[in-house]
């Protein structure tokens, strides 16, 4: 179902303009062009064509791509860029407007995508230009991969590589070539470069709604810059697929989209289409590096990542693979003021690890006669093992839906984190001591901290460790439940202390005071252990369940709204309860079988 889109903007017709307006306000070396906002042109603000001595570089295009093309404006890179209404060629007035502003006796280099607007509007003010006097040259940038060749007249289409040539050209421009000699390394650049994308999203222009083209679990292969449909529609795979897909395409010596071949070299380029996370454009990166190394027999020079041609705010990414030499890398290391350029790219890269010496596990540093499966479990240790066991289980079960219910009033991802643990202790219960309860439980701190993050993570370090340090001091056969009950008590003063929550602040806490309540009392009074710790964890539960009726004043649950709240209830205490209620089952399970 197609629905608006939302944007941050005021009206839809002046996105550009304001844009233009943030960007040379936000870049002092930046400015747009006398006639604005009818001519959109963004140029140095150090130029001008009356004293200029070197070769312009002039691009533009479509809006919609940025930072493309205004954000590499710069010394170093382009000198000025021409900005089309959003995914429209610019009309041929602000293109020569820049060319005007800009070209002194050395002329000027016009770097075009291959699309036939843009081709047909930089050609028309080219051939004005030469007209009045100027030196122009012109470079088609074709660097898709997607669509197999031949293109007909209308050939490949240009993206995210065309960045690149910008680099080389700007760099030869500034190095004081000629424009004959510019435009030839620029031309030889755009001739060595591949790039394919895929989305997983259609993009939303300003003031339309969003295209429902693309339904759920699918992705786009092939696609364009300006929300045109993909060469083909797949299902969504693991980065992992998607990536060698893309590079083998690029790469294919079939369909010879660029000459290259094993043992040559190679810089690469992974960019964001406007609304991918940087971590999952560093992953994409990360598995595309060893991919050309080990499968393509490629040698990787340079590696950028980052968004460089996106299409507005769609999810996805392009590979960009660029066959590279001495001069070329020499273009692309040269120093630049472009605004949106990465810094620190340049030069050789370094081994990705260095050796660290690291303190050896703890599971493998304890005495062995106290650690690591004992040969013959005891009757304690029967029932702890059962019980964690059980604790663990729950936890996984639950995943899924405490991620729904951290997706409302968190960071939605408290079942994930959960489950790290949970699956690391079921892995790691083989090796723990479980006829010595308090070292059971360090043990099981030691699995949280190595793979459990955020506050849960400490949390539960904290809660172990305390429970550890009470338990220590019990006789290691036979710990009561009395010993147990402080132990609890000692956890959740730990808790408290360092995180500074209490009753009733909706988390975890909510669930392990009244069960540490309910189990106290029980026991006080006589009653049987196991019943005790049955009645406290249904104790925890409700506990749990009444944080519905809490207004949180602790965690990320602290920003949300009361009536968020009221529908969910806090996860981090009902987690805390399914594993508590799922040990005493065990528990009590354990001992009736052993009776």
């Amino acid at each position: 179902m197609a629905f608006q889109g939302k944007k941050l903007i005021n009206n839809p017709d002046n996105v550009v303009t304001e844009f233009i307006e943030g960007l040379v306000e936000t870049y002092p070396g930046l400015q747009y062009l006398d006639g604005f906002p009818k001519v959109k042109v963004v140029l140095r603000a150090d130029v001008s064509s009356a004293t200029y001595d070197k070769v312009a570089i002039i691009s533009g295009g479509g809006s919609g791509h940025e930072p493309a093309h205004a954000g590499f404006v710069g010394e170093g890179m382009l000198t000025a860029a021409i900005c089309g209404d959003v995914f429209a060629s610019p009309p041929v007035d602000s293109i020569l407007a820049g060319i005007r502003a800009v070209t002194g006796p050395m002329g000027c280099l016009l770097i075009v995508k291959n699309y036939t607007g843009d081709r047909l509007n930089f050609g028309l003010a080219a051939e004005q230009a030469k007209s009045e006097g100027y030196k122009v040259e012109t470079v088609i940038v074709g660097d898709d991969c997607a669509l197999p060749p031949p293109r007909g007249i209308t050939g490949r289409r240009g993206l995210a590589g065309t960045i690149l040539v910008h680099k080389v050209a700007g760099a030869a421009a500034a190095a004081g070539l000629s424009l004959l000699d510019v435009a030839t390394e620029a031309k030889h650049a755009a001739e060595m470069i591949g790039t394919m994308g895929v989305a997983l999203s259609v993009c939303t222009l300003p003031g339309q709604v969003t295209s429902d083209r693309l339904g759920p679990g699918k992705m786009e292969l092939g696609l364009g810059i300006h929300g045109e449909p993909g060469a083909a529609v797949a299902d969504l795979q693991p980065v992992d697929v998607i990536v060698s897909h893309v590079l083998k395409q690029i790469l294919s010596p079939e369909t010879n989209y660029v000459p290259i071949t094993r043992g040559n070299r190679v810089v690469l380029m992974v960019n964001g289409l406007g609304a991918t996370p940087v971590m999952e454009l560093m992953i994409a990166t990360g598995k595309a590096v060893p991919k050309l190394q080990l499968e393509h027999g490629l040698a990787v020079d340079r590696v950028y990542s980052g968004s460089f041609m996106t299409s507005l705010d769609m999810a996805g990414f392009s590979i960009t693979i660029m066959k590279s030499d001495q001069t070329v890398l020499q273009r692309l290391d040269a120093a630049t003021k472009a605004p949106c350029w990465p810094i620190g790219a340049d030069g050789s890269h370094l081994p990705s690890k260095i050796p660290v010496p690291l303190p050896p596990p703890a599971l493998a540093t304890k005495n062995s006669e106290t650690l690591g499966g004992p040969v013959q479990l005891n009757q304690q240790g029967i029932i702890l093992e059962a019980a964690i066991e059980a604790a663990a289980k729950a936890v996984i079960n639950l995943k899924d839906k405490l991620n729904e219910w951290d997706s409302k009033v968190g960071d939605g991802d408290c079942g994930s984190t959960m489950f790290r643990g949970a699956t690391t202790i079921i892995e790691d219960l083989k090796c723990y001591p479980l006829n010595d309860a308090a070292e059971t439980v360090n043990e099981i701190g030691s699995s949280i901290r190595r793979v459990m993050g955020g506050t849960s993570g400490i949390i539960y370090t904290i809660f172990c460790k305390a429970a550890y340090t009470k338990l220590k001091s019990a006789n290691l056969d036979n710990i009561t439940s009395q010993k147990w009950a402080e132990a609890l008590e000692a956890s959740i003063a730990a808790i408290s202390k360092y995180g500074g929550a209490t009753a009733g602040y909706r988390t975890l806490l909510d669930a392990l005071i009244p069960a540490s309540e309910v189990l106290r009392k029980k026991l006080d009074t006589g009653e049987n252990p196991i019943t005790a710790f049955i009645h406290s964890s249904e104790a925890a539960l409700a506990g749990a369940e009444a944080t519905k009726n809490m207004q949180a004043q602790a965690g990320r649950s602290s920003y949300v709204f009361g009536e968020i709240l009221a529908t969910v209830p806090d996860p981090g205490a009902m987690a805390a309860a399914a594993w508590y209620r799922a040990a005493a089952m065990a528990v009590m399970e354990r001992c009736h079988a052993a009776s």
